[in-house]
């Protein structure tokens, strides 16, 4: 039976309809996949709390990346190819042969336009209110590809076997700490965000990576008080010192007793001079393992993030610490650990205190060397590796392989550090710049 030109003209538009429809479905698709992938978590969970429910379907499907993506490919490469399928059919009744040339250039044209670029754009633009209107209906698609979809994965991890490579489906596509991380340095390049602002957030971050051995004052400059010694010398050496909290030890250093603070050695001391049963000599029967606290020891390999919690549980500021074989490596505090995350914290009692940097007339840096290379990193803006030494010192002992002498200049990482003073095998100054 001949086709009337009335039914040619009618499968003609239900065919160009069709592809029109199917093209739609494509830029749907195109542009769900990007703004549910660039879409920020952290966003759509502020506006799931404030109620809105496209939010909270969107949080809910993009906790499994791997299934989102391959259910949204497997629907947009299916209108694709069933649009192109479409298109060739109507143009090669329509022009003949040539019309499967015509028919790819033209679908080409309609797809990337319409069907990538606009969508994707707009999905780029305004990705956390896109995926909040596209997540119903994508959550319908991966119900339906789901059976599909999980075979897809199981074919795919089979052939990525044979070919020796693992994939872990719980390991996350984006880290939450590396995704904050390149925000904050992102940001920064770019101006948006300070110096400042971003060095407190990614200090706070770091805490879980780091332990107490990295920041802790060596036991060589801890200073203690010497059980045995007058009670006037105790009270003098306390008043003089710039420090609340004190360790007392007994006949030698290693030999820790107990912790002193100074208001509760001041109350005992006036107690026994003006309280109830005062005498002239007083001072006499007093016994600082009295009035000492119980020390509190942890091991060096103790996280800051864990120290802080512990410090906050116990309701103490001040802990000892020791390595696997009990032996006192040096101590930490509250605020030591509160200075990796803010900086420096001085008090009154610091204002005399010596700078570990400072510029030289030379435009190059003074720097102590017991500072820390990620403090020296953070003031600087360097990036030093911190991952054979804490110290600059000891970055320079590693690199050199030798106590260095005054005066000795080394090369490497792109800095020039030159030795300006030693104390016995110590590095107790140090003159840096980059060779840049």
């Amino acid at each position: 039976m001949e086709t009337t030109p009335l039914t040619s003209d009618i499968a003609f538009w239900i065919s160009a309809a069709g592809i029109l429809l199917l093209i739609v479905l494509s830029a749907l698709f195109s542009g769900s996949e990007t703004a549910l992938t660039a879409a920020s978590r952290g966003k759509l969970a502020n506006r799931a709390e404030k109620g809105s429910r496209g939010a909270q379907r969107a949080l809910k499907i993009t906790e499994d990346n791997e299934r989102l993506i391959g259910s949204v490919l497997l629907g947009n490469n299916l209108v694709n190819i069933f649009a192109t399928s479409l298109a060739t059919a109507l143009f090669t009744r329509a022009f003949g042969d040539s019309g499967i040339a015509m028919a790819t250039l033209v679908m080409t044209l309609l797809v990337l336009i319409f069907a990538e670029v606009l969508p994707k754009t707009y999905a780029i633009t305004n990705a956390e209110t896109a995926a909040s209107r596209v997540a119903p209906l994508i959550g319908v698609v991966i119900a339906v590809f789901s059976p599909v979809v999980s075979a897809v994965r199981l074919l795919v991890r089979l052939i990525l076997r044979l070919f020796g490579v693992k994939t872990d489906p719980d390991v996350h596509i984006h880290a939450v700490r590396e995704e904050i991380a390149g925000a904050l340095q992102l940001g920064h390049s770019e101006g948006i965000v300070e110096k400042e602002d971003r060095d407190r957030i990614l200090g706070a971050l770091d805490l879980g990576d780091r332990t107490v051995e990295e920041i802790m004052l060596h036991r060589s400059d801890i200073e203690m008080i010497d059980a045995s010694s007058a009670p006037e010398d105790i009270l003098a050496q306390c008043l003089s010192s710039p420090h609340t909290r004190l360790p007392v030890f007994h006949e030698e250093a290693e030999n820790i007793i107990g912790v002193i603070h100074a208001k509760d050695l001041l109350r005992a001391m006036h107690r026994l001079m003006f309280g109830d049963n005062a005498s002239p000599n007083g001072l006499d029967d007093f016994s600082i393992q009295d009035v000492a606290m119980k020390p509190y020891f942890v091991p060096e390999t103790t996280t800051l993030d864990d120290q802080m919690r512990q410090f906050l549980r116990r309701h103490t500021h001040f802990a000892l610490v020791v390595d696997e074989y009990g032996s006192l490596q040096g101590l930490i505090t509250l605020e030591d650990i509160l200075e990796e995350i803010v900086g420096e914290i001085t008090d009154e009692f610091d204002v005399d205190a010596t700078h570990q940097i400072r510029k030289s007339d030379d435009n190059q840096f003074i720097v102590d060397g017991a500072m820390t290379i990620r403090d020296l990193n953070r003031a600087t803006d360097w990036s030093l590796p911190d991952d054979e030494a804490n110290t600059i010192a000891g970055l320079v002992i590693h690199e050199a392989m030798i106590i260095p002498e005054i005066g000795q200049v080394f090369t490497f990482h792109g800095f020039r550090f030159e030795v300006v003073a030693r104390d016995a095998n110590r590095i107790t100054k140090l003159k840096i710049r980059p060779l840049h």
